[in-house]
């Protein structure tokens, strides 16, 4: 998956000459916790809710109302913004960029193209869309988490096995980490019909080293929620 089929394109921007007082009025109109700062129609830097309230004189302090606001009207972004943002480029991966997210502490990267103009924005909920996209839970279908042997066809195994029984695979994710030695865990999410699954099952696990750890069918209509 790559990022630019998934982050935002409509993406607000002040230049480095802007006040703090104007950006964040612009952060709070259309609450947004970030905004790309250009010079020159560049990347410059960005500017965070959390850099302006730190720039902000205390509510405590002993300046009055008028000197407050003429501060912040004078001040400028440039004074305030981190100037080593984070930027990836439009034809690098979601996964990637969550890599790259997780290991820096940031909900967010700029998205760059190849004559490094600013061209979007990637946030959390933008990789988890895609998450939810590949994984194909949305379509309510069934999961299998199989242990299997470490070897070139041992998926094709399973898939051949599937086949026979007119199932539609929507997703298969591998890992390593949390397989017995000598094994992987492959997670297949699978649309089939509920009367096949006894049969099926017995077929996965006659296979020679084959293991069905779990299956499961979310269910999707009732979801937690705030509301």
């Amino acid at each position: 998956m790559l990022i630019k089929d998934w982050m935002a394109t409509a993406v607000l921007t002040v230049d480095a000459n802007t006040s703090v007082m104007r950006a964040t009025r612009i952060m709070k109109e259309n609450n947004i916790r970030r905004l790309p700062v250009l010079s020159q129609g560049k990347l410059a830097g960005v500017v965070t809710d959390r850099d302006l309230k730190e720039a902000s004189p205390s509510s405590t302090s002993d300046m009055d109302i008028h000197e407050m606001y003429y501060l912040l009207s004078e001040m400028k972004i440039k004074d305030v913004m981190t100037d080593k943002c984070i930027s990836m480029h439009l034809d690098d991966t979601l996964e990637k960029a969550a890599l790259v997210m997780l290991a820096e502490k940031i909900s967010g990267v700029m998205i760059l193209d190849a004559k490094d103009n600013l061209v979007g924005l990637l946030s959390e909920t933008d990789i988890l869309r895609g998450f939810i996209h590949a994984t194909g839970i949305q379509d309510g279908a069934d999961q299998y988490v199989i242990d299997m042997p470490d070897a070139p066809g041992s998926v094709t195994r399973v898939i051949d096995t599937l086949r026979e029984y007119n199932a539609r695979v929507l997703s298969i994710l591998t890992s390593f980490e949390d397989a017995p030695a000598g094994q992987k865990r492959v997670s297949i999410r699978i649309s089939i019909d509920d009367d096949k699954l006894p049969a099926l099952e017995q077929d996965i696990m006659n296979l020679d080293n084959y293991n069905i750890v779990s299956h499961n069918k979310d269910e999707l209509q009732n979801l937690p929620s705030k509301k």
